[in-house]
């Protein structure tokens, strides 16, 4: 299930790291959408070109490719911090206490393992296409127009690591609710209740008539 959770804080350490963080992965996110409505801005471009001028965008392709790291990776720590990630909330959401927070530090532990793992290889791929001494500082480029390849590359590990760092923080969480029986631990995402869940999109609703109004 995604898009039915919530982040609690308050002022501990771990709550200030959590603030901290998001807001680097809310301007990532950020980065995310704005390429995808560049995209959007370079189809109709191309389009308008090819109907109206006979050519459509030199690179198209090129630039999709460039594109899409921004769109598939940039926003990934983003919607875990928030538990947007798609996840079967069933048997989890039965569960409660130190049981629960159990479950999900062996789940968090096992997809920073994994992605431990992506940013150390998409790194290595970086540097298979990163070189100092050739032209625009790369060992390849796209087929098109000749765009290096090596600053898309880039992004995955970058992406990761912010992720990276957001698991820690989640298993911090959950090491300290297990520690503490906490039943509304802070910095993780707590599932949420039709009832909340629907509270909540009422009042994000309702800040988007106020601020029509205004």
């Amino acid at each position: 299930m995604a898009g039915g959770s919530l982040v609690l804080s308050d002022s501990s350490t771990l709550s200030r790291l959590d603030a901290s963080l998001y807001r680097l992965e809310r301007i990532f996110a950020l980065m995310s959408g704005l390429a995808v409505f560049s995209l959007m801005v370079l189809a109709v471009v191309s389009v308008s070109g090819r109907n109206f001028l006979g050519q459509p965008l030199p690179g198209y392709v090129d630039w999709i490719e460039q594109a899409m790291p921004l769109i598939a990776f940039m926003g990934v720590a983003y919607t875990q911090r928030d538990g947007g990630h798609i996840r079967m909330d069933i048997l989890v959401g039965r569960l409660r206490g130190r049981v629960l927070w159990t479950a999900e530090l062996i789940t968090t532990l096992a997809i920073l393992l994994l992605m431990v793992l992506m940013v150390w290889g998409t790194w290595a791929h970086f540097q298979r296409s990163f070189d100092f001494a050739a032209p625009l500082w790369s060992r390849d480029s796209s087929m098109d127009i000749a765009l290096p390849i090596w600053p898309a590359k880039l992004l995955a590990p970058v992406a990761f690591s912010v992720l990276v760092l957001r698991l820690c923080l989640q298993v911090w969480g959950y090491c300290r609710a297990i520690a503490t029986n906490a039943e509304t631990p802070v910095a993780v995402p707590l599932i949420a209740d039709a009832a909340t869940q629907a509270a909540m999109e009422a009042d994000a609703v309702s800040g988007l008539e106020e601020d029509k109004g205004a």
